[in-house]
């Protein structure tokens, strides 16, 4: 942490210059916010917990003491430079840890492009925050993750399209901070990994006039690097690469895992390593239809590990005997499209009662297939399956603190009851409905509602498959002078979650500071 916190100084001391003595205390915004959960069952409720950036716990009873302070960039939205900061933190009982820093950052924008350095929170892109299930890729389910990261951060306007063409996106290295958590979890008796690296990058472009819109977007991150424990294929213990080719080699995926070879056949050893570091990412659309009296948004998330989910095409034109490995042909297997999310939101600008309605369905079944067979001498066919969503076979998987980085539906380690870090339901059907309201000016409500079916996954199959039922309703009341009360009740039922119900109460005090 001393390091960010230098840089966070730096960050802060370059942007005071350039804003040539710009008070930055100018709107300091603060939140004071105290939370307590109680549940009848074996833990918290699924949507009581999920999609918090991971401030919640899975504990029966649980709560905190939070207090954040921070200037926002929007600030200085009318000068080419800004500034901005926060600090959020919080006193918790029944986490994974009792003090936490869950938010500390510095940003500075110059006209489009913002520099952040620190752990903030992120939301999610082309899709609704509060209603939605959660991105494949970049989810709001974990804690943020400190980074370093450039981003345009709004839509930029390419000049001379006449407003048709808009690009976004960012570009980000940082490091996990839930090493001594994993130790803990795992009690060293299984898989964990020590100071390995996170990096993230994602790119989207908008088609269209200001009513109706298309949107595209590439999302793509990596874990790579650190010590890798317990990983009996491997070694006890393994130097994951972190020098600049890694970080290189996780920007461009390539390179190779430290001592990978899935045979000891001195013919085809180090013939199928694969790319350094794990790998995620996701293709996402979406389609905005936005006139006076409604909204309409219909949109994808593909997600994927490998060349094979990621294309739908994988080589497949090896030769024969002493030419098992000479690509001679020009063959590729072709994968379907069938893991992916579509939702749908619409909005009533004009009914209050019931102003956004999301409705999403999730197909995770497939993972390029159930056969996973890499060209041999006796059989040149080619086929990379068995994508295992979510796990990797040396760093701990796409998750933080035990919360899976994406979607929630795939079920986080946290839920594991042998302290195994992995995602043990990755392959599943799921549907997912959120409906909100203003009812008033002060109060607001939602109700989230999912049904699943869970498979487990290729490598571990539920024996048979097993079903769940999650739901939500919150209603938050603002009332004068910043203050806000909300309640929320949760409930799951089924074979994934278990049985529980569970009630929220949140109290919390936002105002400016006057100096």
């Amino acid at each position: 942490m001393k390091q960010i916190f230098f840089l966070l100084l730096a960050v802060i001391s370059f942007s005071a210059d350039a804003q040539a003595r710009k008070n930055l205390l100018d709107s300091l915004h603060y939140r004071f916010e105290l939370q307590a959960t109680l549940t009848s069952g074996d833990h918290t409720p699924l949507w009581l917990n999920a999609n918090r950036y991971g401030l919640s716990s899975l504990k029966t009873a649980n709560g905190y003491l939070r207090g954040a302070v921070e200037r926002p960039l929007s600030v200085d939205a009318d000068h080419r430079w800004g500034i901005g900061y926060g600090v959020d933190v919080a006193v918790a009982a029944g986490f994974t840890s009792v003090p936490i820093v869950h938010q500390a950052f510095a940003e500075a924008r110059w006209l489009k492009g913002v520099l952040t350095v620190g752990a903030k929170e992120y939301p999610m892109e082309l899709k609704n925050q509060e209603l939605s299930s959660g991105s494949q890729t970049f989810g709001i389910n974990a804690r943020p993750i400190p980074q370093a990261r450039v981003a345009l951060p709004d839509y930029w306007t390419v000049p001379y399209t006449r407003g048709w063409l808009a690009l976004k996106g960012h570009l980000a290295y940082g490091k996990p901070t839930d090493s001594r958590w994993q130790k803990d979890f795992t009690d060293k008796r299984s898989k964990y990994v020590e100071g390995s690296w996170y990096h993230s990058k994602a790119g989207y472009l908008r088609i269209g006039p200001k009513n109706i819109t298309l949107e595209l977007g590439l999302e793509m991150a990596c874990q790579f690097g650190g010590k890798s424990y317990n990983v009996p294929e491997y070694g006890d213990i393994t130097e994951n690469k972190s020098d600049l080719k890694a970080f290189w080699d996780a920007f461009v995926p390539g390179g190779t895992d430290t001592g990978e070879a899935v045979t000891d056949n001195l013919e085809t050893n180090g013939v199928y390593e694969n790319a350094d570091g794990n790998h995620v990412g996701s293709w996402v659309a979406r389609l905005n239809l936005d006139f006076d009296k409604w909204y309409a948004g219909l949109y994808a998330d593909h997600y994927f590990e490998d060349h094979s989910a990621m294309f739908f095409l994988d080589y497949d034109g090896y030769g024969t005997g002493a030419d098992w490995n000479v690509k001679e042909k020009s063959r590729y297997f072709r994968y379907d499209l069938k893991d992916i999310m579509l939702g749908l939101e619409v909005q009533l600008k004009q009914f209050r009662w019931l102003d956004h309605v999301v409705v999403e369905y999730l197909h995770t079944k497939y993972q390029s297939g159930p056969v996973y067979h890499d060209h041999t001498q006796n059989i040149s066919t080619h086929i990379s399956g068995r994508d295992n969503y979510y796990n990797h076979s040396r760093q701990t998987g796409w998750q933080h603190w035990g919360q899976v980085i994406g979607n929630p539906l795939y079920l986080s380690p946290i839920y594991n009851e042998k302290g195994i870090i992995k995602v043990l339901n990755n392959r599943f059907v799921a549907w997912h409905f959120g409906i909100s309201g203003q009812p008033s000016d002060r109060l607001h409500y939602r109700l989230l509602v999912t049904t699943q079916k869970g498979y487990g996954t290729y490598y571990e199959l539920y024996p048979d498959p097993r079903n769940n039922f999650s739901m939500m309703a919150e209603v938050n009341y603002g009332f004068c002078n910043g203050w806000s009360a909300r309640g929320a009740v949760g409930f799951d039922s089924g074979e994934i979650y278990g049985k529980q119900v569970g009630f929220q109460l949140t109290l919390a005090k936002t105002g400016l500071f006057k100096f």
